[in-house]
């Protein structure tokens, strides 16, 4: 598989330089593997705490494990093996003052999380790798994004319209990206089903492995809508508690990103129910049973796809730089909605996304409505569709192409 640069690679550097341990988690098969070897497998062993006999030695025996594998050591799947996590401490302590010792990865953020925070708190960087952003894909990883323009240059990138959409149904998990030969949907079925049998069956919260899965493709279906948890529950016949936990098991393995209303104190009743997009596209057009690019373009969840690529580029853009994203939606009871607003330099950009790909003044009226609302805390908003246009809509307002985002 051919080498593809990361966003992450110069944080990731400079963690290793700076703290003992750095914990890299992410979603199965993001990428956090290769990129540790990429960068540091010349220098670092590698023990991997998947296989059971491994996983067994490091729980019978800490002490002995860690002694056999000295620092510096690359230890990935490393939720397998919590246990480990005080010894590691112990040893860290024993020398503080050396970056770089242990490298961790983890693909359930429950786990990892609960094990940071008891044991390597203070001494570890913690760090996420998202799949492939566009950037990363094309290339440019370093690319800012548009209202960060003064720090690097613009996008020179552009699709043909078929381009885009199979570049959606594809996603952006390397391995179906690196081999564009392959059945993306056989890849993302067999995907969705590995991260249920390791990640979500150890999880106490989930039961019945159908009925999450169920629950996946029923958030496909309303994705980039108001989610309404009585109305899912009811729809899958479980309770509505239920589908809280399960949402959490999904936010927290990487598999969806809750957008969350944006509230000022501005007059305006605001909506305060959240929506759910899919992290990656392709997990979101393989579970919406969509194989053809030109059936996800017209069809009834064209515009949910799109706004889950605007959505999920902003967001691993900005975690790729270790930045924790700062994004929302924009409602008013009356129906006026931003799509998506990015929190950036202590103001607020305003993102619709239309998929139309002829830009019109019209399009940008909710932007006007959210700036004249929202005052000097919003900067200059976007327009972006999957045309080539990129031309002013109004004061404040740019239509923008997703190849340009």
């Amino acid at each position: 598989m051919r080498y593809i640069e990361r966003s992450l690679e110069p944080v990731l550097r400079r963690a290793t330089a700076e703290f003992p341990a750095v914990v890299l988690t992410g979603p199965r098969q993001s990428g956090k593997t290769t990129l540790l070897r990429h960068l540091f497998g010349r220098d670092y062993r590698y023990v991997s705490l998947e296989p059971p006999d491994v996983r067994a030695t490091a729980q019978a025996d800490p002490r002995s494990f860690l002694e056999a594998f000295t620092p510096p050591v690359i230890f990935d799947e490393a939720q397998y093996a919590p246990d480990l996590f005080p010894y590691i401490k112990e040893r860290i302590d024993e020398d503080r003052h050396t970056p770089g010792q242990y490298l961790l990865t983890g693909s359930q953020n429950l786990a990892i999380t609960e094990s940071i925070t008891e044991s390597l708190a203070g001494r570890a960087a913690m760090l996420r790798l998202l799949p492939l952003s566009r950037r990363e894909a094309e290339g440019c990883p370093e690319r800012p994004l548009p209202w960060e323009m003064d720090r690097g240059p613009k996008a020179a990138g552009r699709f043909t319209y078929g381009e885009l959409w199979n570049a959606f149904l594809m996603g952006g998990y390397p391995e179906p990206f690196t081999h564009p030969e392959r059945d993306a949907a056989l890849w993302h079925g067999s995907y969705i089903q590995t991260y249920l049998e390791r990640d979500v069956r150890n999880l106490r919260q989930v039961g019945n492995l159908t009925e999450f899965r169920n629950l996946m493709q029923v958030l496909a279906a309303r994705t980039g809508q108001l989610l309404n948890l009585t109305d899912v529950a009811r729809d899958l016949g479980v309770a509505v508690n239920t589908v809280k936990a399960w949402l959490s098991v999904l936010e927290a393995t990487w598999q969806v990103i809750v957008l969350r209303p944006y509230f000022a104190n501005v007059g305006k009743r605001l909506v305060k129910t959240p929506k759910v997009y899919f992290t990656d596209v392709g997990t979101l057009c393989h579970l919406a049973g969509l194989k053809d690019a030109e059936h996800a373009a017209s069809g009834p969840l064209g515009g949910a796809i799109l706004e889950t690529a605007v959505l999920s580029e902003v967001v691993k853009s900005l975690a790729h730089r270790a930045i924790e994203p700062q994004v929302f939606f924009w409602r008013t009871l009356a129906g006026t909605e931003v799509d998506i607003v990015v929190a950036a330099a202590g103001k607020l950009v305003p993102i619709e996304v239309k998929l139309s790909a002829t830009p019109r003044p019209g399009m940008a009226a909710a932007i006007r409505t959210l700036r004249n609302d929202l005052g000097e805390a919003a900067m200059p908003g976007y327009v972006v569709h999957p045309g080539d246009l990129r031309l002013p809509l109004g004061f404040g307002v740019t239509a923008l192409p997703f190849a340009e985002l």
